[in-house]
């Protein structure tokens, strides 16, 4: 069972790109198509991250303003 299973979540398997992939079989477009599938995934990381912090500084906001 993969990790997106144990935690009940489903993951496109469209252009899969793994880290530590080997390259040396790639073409220069497969190069560019992946570099472009990591930087999408990145910034998808980012913008998850940016909204969980937010959520955090909500609650942190919240719990420490009603305590004080």
């Amino acid at each position: 069972m993969d990790d997106f299973e144990t935690r009940g979540r489903t993951a496109k398997a469209v252009g899969t790109v793994f880290a530590g992939q080997e390259l040396d079989a790639l073409s220069e477009t497969e190069l560019a198509e992946r570099i472009e599938k990591l930087e999408a995934e990145i910034e998808r990381t980012r913008a998850e991250l940016t909204k969980r912090r937010s959520v955090r500084a909500a609650a942190d906001a919240l719990f420490t303003n009603g305590s004080a």
